[in-house]
């Protein structure tokens, strides 16, 4: 945001052309590094700026990466990073945090921005505690966009009872966001408990015949609870930022 701002005050006082400023402007939304080109203009266009998918890069990769945005933003979050793809970045900027078991990397100038007191809170719910790493990713990235979030873990069909014990969490919801493996039945069960929009998640979690995630899957796209919408498998970041759209 910054660079354009720059780029329009000089204008504006006269210290640039309009056709200097045109060029300028043509080349801001994306600079290349030849492994990479980072979309500058990413948080223009959708309300947020890029984020790192770390899996396939190199630690300095990530690295340099996260310093290109880290001048255009403030904040930068690198998603499925490893503890060396951390290392690198902490080396450049101490400030940056390794959020586990979600396996992210936040790297912010200041606090996080606190959510209007009106809002309500994103809840996440997990059917197990294996289903806790996608679980996280989901949470911290929703936190990491200003949402307060809570978290209601280990409570599958397998023992509904621990799920129903907390009705108040499902009543003051904004958002629910539903991870599960294995049957990957537990979305539909919320479903048709809430009002709410929910976002069911699948996971990889589970036997042979769960086939890495495509039978959670298939069944949260034949989920009969109306209000229902499913992200990929494993994909906690799309779950986190989609419930932030919603609840923004």
């Amino acid at each position: 945001m910054e660079p354009i701002r720059d780029i329009l005050e000089q204008i504006r006082a006269g210290t640039l052309s309009v056709d200097e400023g045109l060029r300028a402007l043509k080349w801001a939304p994306y600079e290349d590094l030849g492994y990479a080109r980072i979309d500058t203009h990413r948080q223009l266009r959708r309300g947020a700026p890029e984020v790192i998918f770390c899996p396939g890069k190199t630690p300095e990769q990530v690295a340099e990466i996260a310093t290109r945005l880290f001048a255009h933003h403030d904040v930068v979050l690198a998603t499925r990073a490893s503890a060396e793809q951390f290392a690198a970045v902490l080396a450049s900027h101490s400030q940056a945090i390794y959020h586990e078991p979600a396996r992210l990397i936040e790297l912010r100038r200041g606090p996080r921005p606190e959510p209007p007191a009106d809002r309500k809170p994103v809840l996440v719910i997990a059917a197990g505690t294996a289903d806790l790493p996608v679980a996280e990713e989901a949470a911290v990235t929703a936190e990491c966009f200003g949402e307060r979030v809570n978290r209601l873990y280990d409570c599958g069909v397998a023992g509904l009872h621990r799920l129903l014990d907390h009705h108040d969490l499902l009543d003051s919801a904004g958002v629910i966001i539903v991870v599960a493996g294995m049957d990957g039945a537990l979305p539909s069960v919320v479903g048709g408990l809430v009002e709410q929009p929910v976002i069911a998640v699948p996971t990889s979690v589970g036997y042979g015949a769960s086939f890495g995630g495509v039978a959670a899957l298939l069944t949260m796209l034949n989920s009969c609870a109306e209000g229902v919408v499913v992200v990929n498998i494993d994909n906690g970041f799309g779950a986190g930022r989609f419930a932030h759209r919603i609840n923004r």
